[in-house]
């Protein structure tokens, strides 16, 4: 029986929820980069609202979500109008929706041959590029879609953007910022490392980049961008394909595999090529756009108050979908960071099997609150590994419990360390399984212990046949062992014991550096070794003793007390001394120097040497040198594009330095 048409209150209430809801998942994906629905989901709650609206036009409001385009904008820019409206465009996900498109197009243009070029949909974020006689002038994002945020200085950073074109006329470009996926997973490794929240996806990254205030770190995102659009003069090319072509000629980046089609069947075909060929991709492209080629019939089909009448995205299948979490895991990486994994039933995602999904660090696992035996929603982007996006509260099964992470590592069974303001639990154990061989590589690295010929292929032999479970088990390798395992001949084996036996001699400095300790650096260790002298001395230090020595703050004090008070280091370092390992500094801290009792702070870049070089030049003359202006620092040494320091330090009276007398100082020659 068909249900009754929906009264005028109904529709009032629907509509007043739907709003609710979508602007919620608007701010969840647009400004917290924390989307927790699908994007089907998304344009089904959109397309219910636009749907009552039109049966109801005068419940619509301009509060309404359907009113504008894109995302707000931004604090802090400046607010730019664009020269012509900068819609976003309708989504199709069928064949069947795909031909309304084309039916639509031939009731506005009867009798006419309709040719299509279709490109790839980059999922990135939009942007229009203004040249003034050929030179870049501004760029702006798509904000409402009437006007945008004047990004100019941060799209400036990407690299395959030319500054400058071959036309000399005043034009305009648009095109999708995006970011690679190699890009993306160096972000988050290094949001993971600063405990920030990661991002969701490369788009969501790539929107969090463009909207930064500092360019410099923009610079360093690695953002790519494709162009798609061109008017010279309030002129444009005769059609879709010829402006491709002309962007390609000015230098402008162009997506390579776009194709002219001569009907909608050739369309579909390059669809289903692209949907299998998608994960080829070094970006991420969630469908084809579709564009009538004509400029002319274009300008007949005209434009909606939110999209162009002639062109469509056609978007592949989606790569969510929801599957329930069975158990949750922790793993322990190369470098001690222990991650949890959830354990998935299996689903079929973007045409893989998914079974497991990370799950990031603790912080993350809690703020989502995912528990075992929850359903979740799980999205994969193309190389991208899957992550879950959010849990179905709704279906959350009653009794279940929040995961209670580790204390201790699961694979050596060590205290784990989380410093306070971190969000990565880390086993520090140099002898866990899980991070042996990185601990064994560092060890013999140059800067550290230096045993030349120790390198990742003789490791990996050594740990296969287990001739090594722990560090101190390098110095009793026997030449037998050696001269048995692959590559490895009776000079070879003799060389590395011999660089074994020399490297018992290394200097203290050295050794403290080897360990691996969280936070303690080349520098850092050279520093512990010429004040303490000793390394029984180093590893009965106190937090409060270790805190008090310049450049090591709270964070770093805490890592090098919490190492030394594990049973498992206490056992290293006591079969390192078996072996005949050197435990004293021969290097200790000079006293007396020209610049004793002195601190030197730098600031801006120095011309003549690095910032650490300049800082070992001050050591070795008796002074001190500090990462930040105290109460401690007497000097500051001022070099280019000096940053806040330099107003710390005027406002605290400190003697300024140019970098010129800074040589003259130190007894060095100017640049």
């Amino acid at each position: 029986m068909p249900s009754s048409p929906m009264t005028k209150t109904q529709a009032r209430r629907r509509i007043a929820a739907l709003r609710r809801e979508i602007e919620f998942h608007e701010k969840k994906y647009y400004v917290d980069n924390d989307p927790q629905i699908s994007d089907r989901e998304f344009d089904r709650l959109m397309k219910e609202l636009t749907g009552l609206e039109a049966r109801f036009p005068e419940l619509v409001t301009p509060e309404s979500p359907t009113q504008r385009v894109g995302e707000k904008l931004v604090a802090g820019f400046v607010a730019v109008s664009h020269s012509r409206p900068m819609l976003s465009l309708d989504n199709s996900y069928s064949v069947e929706e795909l031909k309304d498109f084309e039916e639509r197009l031939r009731r506005l243009l009867p009798g006419q041959d309709i040719r299509y070029i279709a490109e790839l949909k980059i999922d990135g974020l939009g942007i229009a590029l203004r040249y003034r006689e050929g030179k870049f002038l501004q760029a702006v994002t798509r904000g409402d879609g009437r006007q945008g945020d004047d990004v100019t200085a941060n799209v400036k950073t990407i690299k395959s953007l030319p500054l400058a074109v071959r036309e000399q006329r005043d034009l305009e470009a648009r095109g999708e910022i995006f970011l690679p996926f190699a890009s993306f997973r160096k972000i988050n490794r290094m949001r993971e490392e600063a405990g920030e929240p990661l991002f969701a996806n490369p788009r969501n990254a790539a929107a969090g980049s463009i909207r930064q205030l500092d360019p410099a770190v923009v610079a360093g995102r690695g953002l790519d961008i494709f162009l798609y659009s061109l008017f010279i003069a309030d002129d444009e090319p005769p059609t879709q394909g010829e402006t491709l072509r002309d962007l390609k000629a000015l230098g402008f980046k162009i997506n390579p595999h776009w194709r002219a089609c001569r009907d909608l069947g050739e369309v579909v075909a390059y669809w289903k090529e692209w949907k299998t060929k998608r994960d080829s991709l070094e970006y991420d492209c969630d469908g084809v756009v579709v564009k009538v080629d004509d400029l002319e019939q274009r300008r007949a089909l005209g434009l909606t108050a939110k999209s162009p009448r002639w062109a469509v995205s056609f978007k592949f299948p989606a790569r969510q979908a929801t599957t329930q979490v069975k158990d949750i895991e922790v793993q322990v990486g190369r470098t001690g960071a222990l991650t949890p994994v959830a354990v998935l039933e299996p689903v079929k995602l973007g045409g893989t099997t998914v079974s497991r999904s990370t799950l990031h660090n603790e912080e993350e696992l809690r703020r989502k609150d995912v528990r075992v035996g929850d359903t979740v929603l799980v999205e994969r982007s193309g190389d991208v590994i899957p992550r879950v996006v959010a849990v179905v509260k709704d279906l959350r099964p009653p009794g279940t419990k929040p995961f209670s992470f580790p204390s201790a590592c699961p694979r050596c069974r060590s205290k784990v360390f989380k410093p306070e303001g971190e969000v990565i639990s880390r086993c520090l154990n140099p002898s866990c399984p899980a991070r042996l061989r990185e601990s064994i590589l560092h060890f013999a690295s140059r800067r550290a212990m230096d045993i030349e010929g120790l390198g990742e292929a003789l490791v990996d032999q050594l740990l296969d046949k287990g001739l090594i479970k722990q560090i101190p088990d390098l110095y009793r390798l026997k030449i037998e062992d050696l001269e048995r395992l692959e590559r490895m001949g009776a000079k070879s084996s003799r060389n590395l014991l011999e660089q074994l036996e020399k490297s018992k001699t290394r200097d203290l400095a050295k050794l403290i550096f080897a360990l691996g300790i969280r936070h303690v650096g080349e520098r850092t260790a050279g520093d512990l070794a010429g004040l303490f002298g000793r390394l029984e001395d180093l590893s009965r230090a106190s937090k409060e003793e270790l805190v008090e020595i310049p450049d090591v703050g709270p964070k770093v004090a805490e890592s090098i007390s919490f190492f030394f008070k594990q049973p498992e280091t206490r056992t290293l370092i006591s079969r390192l001394r078996e072996a005949g390992l050197n435990f004293l500094s021969r290097t200790p801290a000079p006293a007396g120097g020209p610049l004793s009792g002195r601190v030197f702070v730098f600031t801006g870049s120095l011309a003549s040497f690095s910032r650490d070089e300049a800082g070992r030049l001050v050591e070795r003359l008796g002074g001190e040198t500090a990462a930040d202006v105290t109460s401690r620092a007497t000097d500051v040494v001022v070099g280019e594009s000096p940053g806040s320091k330099l107003a710390k330090a005027r406002k605290r009276g400190l003697v300024l330095l140019s970098e010129e007398e800074f040589l003259k100082l130190v007894g060095q020659p100017s640049a």
